[in-house]
């Protein structure tokens, strides 16, 4: 990592918006609560709508509420887009997502002061995204602003989306001012850099991780039918406890880990009980349920392993499984010219590097599917990420921009096209 101290103005202005940017949602332990579409992720967009029009880029929202800061260089032509997300997980941290975005508008700031100050024009415009409901945590599926965009996740079936409480995508947008009539820009390229959320880079020393594949997902919906019965009177052997069903699939999904140790990574984040009173015993339970893996053999036969314990769970508890695919995506490389490009940008300003493999679903994800994109992480000091502890040192984010804004400006040179 880096160890210099030294920061341009340039570089102590990005800090400085970094601190304004994390007061948007703030929590008591440092951290942020700023879910899609909420009154926190409201006022930062209007924030960083601002921040973009104040350096002559036209901001505009979409249809799915991605948000747009457009900088046309070349009247006509197809745009670099580049950014991340703002909305975070509840309680979560500062930089997941929402360095990238920020990191994304000061490289456009720069690369736009260098063309104005007399720089070789670029071939390809620039358009900074902040991307809607990447996390997905108040609305799912997750990096839903991206799928829309690239074609994977129908706009109606999106803007239909509704929250715990009943709340459309739609309605919620609209509450905010960030439901728009623009289509999006033709794309060039992408790029992306954001967090690593994992130990390896500050472990070895590393900088700049230039992200060559991502892991392979599934995710699951399941719910776990039972009966209500009193959790007092009833005979234990006439009861069907969903909760104790739930329970076993969670357990299920821990010894598939154990099983594949360090290749497979598996979790269910959430659950929902009802009647959820302490005198019912659970008739219903929600629950998601992911397994991850760069081996698609292991994660294939990890999910058969699954669902036969599926069969199982049903017998023992006396429950039914009703089992919902939400979605999942295969191990799909990045564009080696792209790696290769940052590759040479991190030699050229001196920063150490490596190629990684992104365990996290990032927006780039889906980008790198209709366009050639570059990823790239920053160190997370002890691996920490969803969490309101999350960090990452000023002299990382800051070597992270540096890294972005020359990426970015050979890709508006058309550096992957000779």
């Amino acid at each position: 990592m880096t160890t210099t101290t030294r920061f341009t103005a340039q570089d102590t202005a990005f800090v400085q918006d970094f601190r304004t940017m994390s007061a948007f949602g703030a929590t008591g332990n440092g951290g942020v609560d700023r879910q899609a579409a909420t009154v926190p992720d409201g006022e930062q967009r209007r924030w960083l709508t601002g921040l973009l029009e104040e350096r002559g880029f036209t901001v505009k929202f979409d249809h799915a509420g991605n948000q747009w800061g457009l900088y046309e260089a070349v009247p006509g032509a197809p745009f670099v887009v580049v950014g991340s997300h703002m909305d975070s997980q509840p309680t979560a941290g500062r930089y997941d997502g929402a360095y990238g975005v920020l990191a994304a508008a000061h490289a456009a700031f720069r690369l736009a002061a260098r063309w104005e100050a007399g720089a070789t024009a670029p071939k390809f415009n620039l358009a900074v995204v902040n991307w809607f409901n990447e996390e997905g945590s108040r609305f799912k599926p997750s990096m839903m602003g991206s799928s829309v965009y690239t074609g994977k996740l129908d706009l109606d079936a999106a803007l239909n989306t509704k929250d715990a409480d009943g709340i459309t995508v739609r309605d919620a947008l609209d509450a905010i001012g960030c439901r728009g009539t623009f289509e999006g820009p033709e794309a060039a390229y992408c790029a992306e850099i954001h967090i690593e959320q994992g130990r390896s880079m500050e472990r070895e020393g590393i900088t700049i991780g230039l992200v060559s594949s991502n892991w392979a997902a599934n995710k699951y919906e399941f719910v776990v039918h039972g009966e209500q019965a009193h959790t007092g009177s009833t005979v234990i052997a006439d009861r069907k406890d969903a909760l104790l069903g739930a329970s076993m699939l969670v357990v299920a999904a821990r010894e598939l880990a154990d099983r594949f140790p360090g290749v497979l990574h598996t979790s269910v984040g959430q659950l929902n009980v009802y009647p959820n009173s302490p005198v019912v015993v659970p008739s219903r339970v929600n629950l998601l349920l992911d397994l991850r893996s760069a081996d698609e053999a292991v994660l294939a036969e990890a999910d058969a392993l699954l669902h036969a314990r599926i069969t199982e769970i049903e017998r023992l508890a006396n429950v039914s499984v009703e089992k919902n695919h939400s979605h999942s995506w295969a191990v799909t490389p990045y564009q080696p010219e792209g790696v290769e490009l940052a590759a040479k940008v991190a030699a050229h300003l001196g920063l150490s590097n490596k190629e990684v493999m992104t365990l996290a679903g990032h927006d780039s994800t889906n980008m790198k599917d209709l366009v050639p994109t570059v990823m790239l992480f920053v160190p997370s000091v002890d691996g920490i990420s969803h969490n309101e502890h999350e960090y990452t040192t000023d002299e990382d984010i800051v070597a992270g921009l540096a890294m972005l804004t020359e990426v970015v400006g050979r890709l508006c040179d058309g550096a992957l096209e000779d």
